[in-house]
């Protein structure tokens, strides 16, 4: 077992080949007060692979390595999937080491002390690896709603992420007549309102979110100056997201009274995941029988990173009333079970190509 510079864990069985090896895994970190199927569940239906394959004397061509990512939540040290994305070229190493936690400690500093932090010569690469296999929670109610036991995952949801903040003038809640007030709270539900309105005209598999917000002075006797939200926006085809775009883009910079501005903080396109490992995958859940649906991903994953360096793709398997991120997660055992064989079923076909 050995470790990268990003501190991602590897742990191979060697193969009866000179070839690169077949990656399984997932991730172990969490958001504050997750569940206990986000990532782990991956990494631990890699191990059981590894344990089949070892316990029922299963000899592979390739070696098969056991990957376990480092910090792709970005709970404590932003962004997420860091340490996928620097050893993938999508982030600058030395400015992810530099990233500090609400406390002050950088990633940096918190790798050191972890114990973890190994050499860049370990790092995943295309010479080194063949493909990538990671199971993971559905984290969405579509394959419970549906009676399906797995999901066959097509690709990334592409996506656009906003701040969009509002100015207005604080002042006293008791003595400033209505129709002078510069509320920008006030003028922010106006601008939730119109974005609503108009973002539901769209595609029907659009999703968008409000999910930050803040404001102040955040007094409850004074008339709020400053409100800031974001807008999260994903759907696979990017015509809809340059549509949300515009929608964004085209906001009034003045509502009741108040100044509106906005920026694009990131965006992705559509990752779509290789297709004939998505056929060696399908091949291998029909041989076994179950139910499933093929789904894209609404929810970003290290995998989407490394399809860009080695074939790449996912299995999803319920997640009981579409939790995620909460600690009411729960996947039955026999879907835990279902996933866990039609990863092994696909490293193994994989393995014969």
């Amino acid at each position: 077992m050995n470790w990268d510079d990003m501190g991602n864990i590897y742990a191979t069985l060697k193969g009866s080949e000179n070839l690169p090896s077949i990656a399984v895994g997932s991730h172990v970190d969490s958001v504050i007060r997750g569940g206990n199927y986000d990532g782990i569940l991956g990494v631990l239906t890699a191990l059981e692979a590894a344990e089949t394959l070892v316990s029922e004397g299963i000899k592979t061509r390739h070696p098969v390595t056991v990957l376990v990512w480092t910090n792709e939540e970005g709970s404590r040290f932003r962004p997420a999937m860091m340490s996928s994305g620097v050893i993938t070229g999508k982030f600058d190493r030395e400015s992810m080491l530099a990233v500090k936690d609400d406390d002050g400690i950088t990633f940096e500093e918190a790798l050191n002390n972890s114990g973890y932090k190994g050499d860049t010569s370990n790092r995943f690469s295309s010479e080194n690896y063949r493909a990538l296999l990671e199971l993971h929670i559905e984290q969405g109610p579509v394959l419970e709603a549906e009676n399906k036991d797995i999901g066959l995952v097509l690709g990334v949801l592409g996506m656009v992420n906003y701040e969009i903040i509002t100015r207005g003038q604080a002042n006293h809640a008791g003595t400033t007549p209505m129709p002078v007030r510069k509320d920008a709270l006030h003028a922010m539900t106006e601008i939730i309102r119109h974005l609503h309105h108009e973002l539901d005209k769209l595609d029907p598999d659009l999703v968008y979110t409000t999910g930050e917000f803040g404001g102040s002075p955040n007094i409850h006797t004074v008339i709020p100056d400053y409100v800031r939200i974001t807008l999260d926006a994903r759907h696979k085809d990017p015509r809809v997201i340059e549509q949300v775009v515009n929608v964004v883009e085209n906001l009034p910079t003045e509502i009741l009274r108040c100044k509106v501005s906005f920026r694009e903080q990131w965006s992705r396109h559509t990752v779509e995941f290789n297709p004939d490992l998505i056929n060696i995958m399908e091949e291998s859940i029909k041989k076994l029988g179950y139910p499933y649906k093929k789904m894209y991903s609404g929810a970003g994953h290290d995998a989407q990173y490394i399809a860009d360096v080695v074939p790449s793709t996912m299995v999803f398997v319920p997640s009981k009333e579409g939790f995620s991120h909460c600690e009411e997660e729960y996947t039955p055992l026999e879907q835990c079970w279902k996933g866990a064989n039609v990863i092994l079923h696909t490293l193994l076909a994989l393995d014969k190509k």
